[in-house]
């Protein structure tokens, strides 16, 4: 049996609680637009303090070690989303909440909850100025931000049938770089406006504003099915960490999927940590915070070109493996354009290169881990932990690149080894059998 029919016979067996029955109707235009927003405010919340305010308010604490001291930082976050992401995605599979008689769903309390305490904890790190403040307020955002994608994530397989996911995916996929790129025009914006202080600080506080903004309209205006309490699992705090092992034996397509989305996200990691410090001292560009920007806005060029397109050509086909393959492929040849053409001129190339090679991976990836979960009851706490494979090697990726770029190379090694794993990632994906 494949992975879908046994969530589909988990589902019959569930009897008529809609929250756990394998979604049929297509979703309509609002529904993904709404998605998408939310997806977008989240993501800026992510992306924009990592790859700009982060590494800017680091360098003014400590400008002697901020290689190092961001490592530490974003390690310890990542940290953090490793834990919380699963556990938060369990809570969500189990919340059955309401007021006066009315059964609200179990996903939006969460995404909300998640974007608005967030918000407040961008507000807090934005008024930092030691390593140690960075790093509590980073990991509360962290943990809020991280609550709020467990859900998100779990809205496609609880609301899209499979054969839209690929195209749904596709869209998801868009505010992953958009994100950035609006945060990134938002925030130097702002900072050009204001000071180095003022400006890395109402930074953080436009994008706390954006995420929260953003959140509201999905959680408001969708359909978020509610859990009847006699289909909750028992909330047993042994049994839910003992639920976020899921063994490679009774799983092995979910095991070689975390593996996959493991290494390719760990390439990621490498490749993108120390961008900002490649640009200014490697490529010595004279201005590297707007060379980023080109960079990015390039890269969502790239993107935006071929996600879309490559989820719904893989719903078309039914094929998914043979595009998560070639992304890999791409993604692995724009890292050696960079360990080996490290100017300006290749850094843009490289950037288009990946940014093409990515968004068929991020459309079609996300659709085929949809297809693997073991069971409908636990699609967020499963999500979870897949996203531990996206957290992970913001932990383990600055404990490899910091030694490389400082001892070990630089950075034509550093991004050698960003093309072998990113490789590897992607011809992993052959092993998995129940999706073609």
């Amino acid at each position: 049996m494949t992975a879908t029919g046994a969530a589909a016979a988990g589902s019959a067996a569930a009897g008529s609680a809609a929250a756990l029955t394998e979604p049929t109707a297509p979703v309509r235009a609002k529904w993904v637009t709404l998605l998408v927003l939310a997806d977008l405010g989240v993501w800026m919340a992510f992306f924009t303090p990592i790859q700009v305010l982060l590494p800017r308010q680091i360098a003014a604490i400590d400008p002697g070690h901020k290689e190092a001291m961001l490592g530490l930082v974003t390690g310890i976050g990542a940290l953090v989303a490793v834990v919380v992401n699963p556990v938060a995605g369990a809570l969500s599979d189990r919340t059955t909440f309401g007021v006066r008689g009315r059964a609200f769903g179990r996903r939006h309390a969460w995404t909300l909850g998640g974007a608005l305490i967030g918000a407040l904890a961008l507000v807090m790190l934005a008024g930092q100025h030691t390593i140690t403040g960075v790093i509590l307020g980073w990991v509360l955002a962290q943990a809020c931000f991280n609550a709020m994608l467990a859900t998100l994530t779990a809205a496609v397989p609880d609301r899209v049938p499979v054969a839209q996911r690929g195209a749904v995916s596709g869209w998801v996929g868009i505010p992953q770089i958009l994100g950035l790129v609006l945060g990134v025009v938002l925030v130097t914006v702002v900072m050009t406006a204001g000071g180095d202080s003022e400006g890395t600080a109402g930074g953080y506080v436009a994008v706390a504003v954006a995420v929260a903004l953003l959140a509201v309209p999905f959680t408001l205006a969708t359909p978020d099915d509610p859990l009847p309490r006699a289909h909750r699992a028992p909330l047993r705090p042994r049994a839910l960490l003992a639920g976020l092992w899921l063994s490679p034996r009774q799983h092995p397509d979910f095991a070689w999927v975390w593996i996959t989305r493991f290494l390719v996200q760990l390439g990621n990691a490498l490749g993108t940590l120390y961008l900002l410090y490649f640009l200014r001292d490697k490529v010595g560009h004279p201005h590297p915070e707007d060379g980023l920007l080109v960079l990015i806005l390039v890269y969502a060029a790239g993107l935006t070109a071929t996600t879309v397109v490559a989820g719904r050509r893989s719903d078309r086909t039914g094929r998914r493996k043979v595009f998560v393959v070639w992304a890999g492929i791409v993604m692995a040849g724009a890292a050696l354009l960079l360990a080996g053409w490290p100017t300006w001129t290749g850094a843009v190339v490289a950037a288009a290169v990946l940014g093409g090679g990515y968004g068929v991976y991020v459309a079609v990836d996300a659709a085929l881990i949809t297809q693997v979960l073991p069971e409908a009851s636990d699609r967020a706490k499963d999500l979870g932990v897949i996203n531990i494979a996206n957290s992970a090697p913001q932990v383990l990726g600055p404990a490899l690149a910091a030694p490389i770029v400082v001892y070990l190379g630089g950075y034509p090694v550093l991004y050698a080894l960003t093309a072998v794993v990113t490789l590897l990632g992607s011809v992993f994906v052959l092993r998995i059998r129940a999706v073609p």
